[in-house]
């Protein structure tokens, strides 16, 4: 598929940006000089796990006539510190690079956002393009013009609004994406899914096992269905003033999850269990149905993201949710559901509430959690295997 043949997800302009499109396709990396405007300098951001896209990415610009730096940046979490980007500013100013440059992520969901905000931050804002090469970068941090970096004190604390020029979604790339990695960017899709576009549930349910694999019958259309309900909420709502909160659907536990791992859990599978404490919240204010807050154990359970997460952790979990960036001023927000695909916000649900939930709805023994979820040294993912890079 060439890229005048891939789909096109258009994601309309908001609070005085411009609109971009999102490409959905195959062997793309041509379509990348349109999206560069008049810029002639890139620097090409990338961890070392995807070198050898960012190679291809760069004799691909230099053929068409661009001057292009390599940065390479950590692995996952990693790359999202001021650390990695201070060392982003000085390589930028070292090249001399200017307003009208250009910078290009090319690899996961910390990549693209470390990549934006460096972008976002560097001469108040340059242009960028986001070349997501996971599921998850490419269905949920690529898309929507969130980007940021992590604190000790939580993840994304630090960050700005700076929407890309363009985001390219090849799916070539999946075809080398570990299973469990595969697996953690289905809790984004499922998440639409449950929040906007309940035919995404039913093709999961049809076949979980297709589902799981980048070879599936489905997945070109799974991901276009999550990017155009991302993209419709974006277009919409850019900075999180009204409709755009509604995608943080299981992301309030999800990130207290992910940092008392120390980011040693992958982002989907922190997520898949914050969805299951959100649908026993709204079982339990009497406003999700017994078989829909079910169902979201059933379907998640399907395609290999844990459900439960250890039972001794809540006060912990608890502390964290209180410093989230959702969280306005003393007063807890979730988002849950009133019904399928109609998503509300919970503000200010009572302790009693929300253990109960937690204690009910997701804890397991203090040892246990997903099979395998973590070892002594919290080394060990959801899965039982370690996060890739």
């Amino acid at each position: 598929m060439t890229a005048a043949a891939a789909v096109r997800v258009p994601v309309g302009a908001g609070a005085g940006t411009d609109p971009y499109e999102v490409l959905i396709g195959h062997r793309l990396p041509a379509a990348l000089g349109p999206m560069l405007g008049t810029a002639r300098r890139v620097a090409v951001l990338h961890p070392g796990a995807v070198a050898g896209t960012a190679r291809a990415v760069r004799s691909e610009l230099a053929a068409q006539g661009y001057e292009v730096t390599l940065l390479q940046v950590p692995d996952a979490e990693r790359a999202k510190t001021a650390e990695a980007a201070a060392h982003c500013w000085r390589a930028l100013g070292r090249a001399g690079f200017t307003r009208g440059d250009a910078i290009v992520g090319v690899g996961g969901g910390a990549t693209t956002d470390l990549a934006g905000f460096v972008a976002a931050t560097w001469l108040r804002g340059v242009r960028w393009i986001a070349v997501p090469t996971t599921l998850l970068a490419m269905v949920d941090a690529a898309v929507g013009g969130k980007t940021g970096i992590n604190t000790a004190e939580g993840k994304n604390l630090v960050g700005a609004f700076h929407p890309p020029a363009g985001v390219i979604c090849d799916l070539a790339a999946l075809d080398s994406l570990p299973a469990d990695d595969y697996a953690g960017g289905l809790a984004e899709v499922i998440k639409a899914g449950f929040i906007a576009d309940p035919a995404i549930l039913d093709l999961v349910e049809a076949d979980p096992q297709a589902a799981r694999t980048p070879a599936g019958p489905h997945t070109a259309q799974l991901i276009e269905r999550a990017v155009r309900v991302k993209a419709e909420v974006v277009s919409e709502d850019l900075r999180e003033a009204g409709r755009r909160e509604f995608l943080n659907y299981g992301h309030t536990l999800g990130h207290a999850v992910e940092r008392n791992e120390r980011y040693r859990w992958r982002h989907g599978e922190a997520v898949s269990v914050g969805m299951v404490f959100a649908a026993e919240l709204g079982r339990r204010t009497g406003r999700l149905d017994d078989a829909t807050a079910d169902r979201h154990r059933t379907v998640l359970q399907s395609v290999g993201l844990p459900v439960t997460y250890r039972g001794d952790q809540w006060p912990r979990l608890l502390d964290t949710m209180r410093i989230d960036k959702k969280t306005r001023g003393d007063l807890l927000r979730f988002i849950v559901l009133d019904g399928l695909a109609e998503p509300a916000v919970l503000a200010g649900p009572g302790p009693d509430l929300l253990r109960a939930a937690y204690t009910e709805g997701v804890a397991a023994a203090p040892t246990g959690g997903p099979a395998g979820a973590v070892n002594a040294a919290g080394a060990v993912t959801a899965s039982g295997r370690k996060a890739a890079t």
